[in-house]
């Protein structure tokens, strides 16, 4: 009876053993995403979005050769990448910054000339992509062509312009405990917005239409 009690505890403690290692990465992985998100700046967080941007303002740079090749375009490709560029740039992105960054400058009487162009720059582009969708989901690829290559010249120096000027300047005009806090209400607010990290969405979002349009493996863009 003796060994039969050591053999049982035995075998329960060995589980115990294996079962808290698997907790423990758990654990250590949700902790790692944790101090991740946080260690993300309030500007770093903004620039990142511009990177689904630019990954987007590719998908329309393809398109628009394509159409003067007078190659196919399956029109949901554009209208996937309008929606994209509707949903997570112009109804999140933009909004923080007319929210909350505009204000502030414009507040500090700082860089509010390039604020005013910043804020007519965005209504410019949902008026464009109001009629890029429009025209995609008419199957009028060759219709939008006009209105892709308006978005792309537009954006291209918008937010290099933000990302040079606008964003940088942010350091002067608030202290560390707001620049950090601001960070921490965008997390929020990304959250409530999209029901998770809007960020790794838009990600996923734009992977799949790169992949769908054959322009996702980098190395094609290599000069030779």
């Amino acid at each position: 009876m003796k060994r039969r009690t050591f053999i049982l505890h035995s075998s329960s403690v060995l589980v115990s053993n294996l079962a808290l290692p698997l907790a423990s990465v758990a654990a250590q992985k949700a902790k790692k995403k944790q101090v991740e998100d946080e260690d993300v700046s309030t500007a770093e967080d903004l620039m990142r979005e511009h990177g689904v941007l630019n990954r987007i303002l590719l998908v329309y740079d393809e398109a628009i050769r394509r159409m003067q090749a007078n190659d196919k375009i399956d029109p949901l490709i554009i209208s996937k990448s309008a929606g994209l560029i509707q949903r997570f740039i112009e109804n999140y992105h933009e909004k923080l910054e007319e929210d909350h960054l505009f204000p502030r400058f414009e507040k500090a009487g700082k860089l509010v000339e390039l604020v005013k162009t910043l804020r007519t720059q965005h209504a410019a582009g949902r008026t464009l992509t109001d009629r890029i969708i429009a025209g995609a989901n008419k199957g009028d690829v060759q219709g939008v062509r006009p209105d892709l290559a308006s978005f792309i010249r537009m954006y291209r120096p918008h937010e290099a312009r933000e990302d040079t000027v606008l964003f940088p300047a942010l350091h002067s005009i608030v202290s560390k405990h707001e620049y950090d806090a601001m960070g921490e209400q965008f997390e929020q607010i990304e959250r409530k917005t999209f029901g998770g990290d809007g960020f790794d969405m838009a990600v996923d979002q734009v992977t799949e239409i790169e992949k769908q349009f054959g322009v996702y493996d980098l190395a094609q863009f290599t000069p030779k």
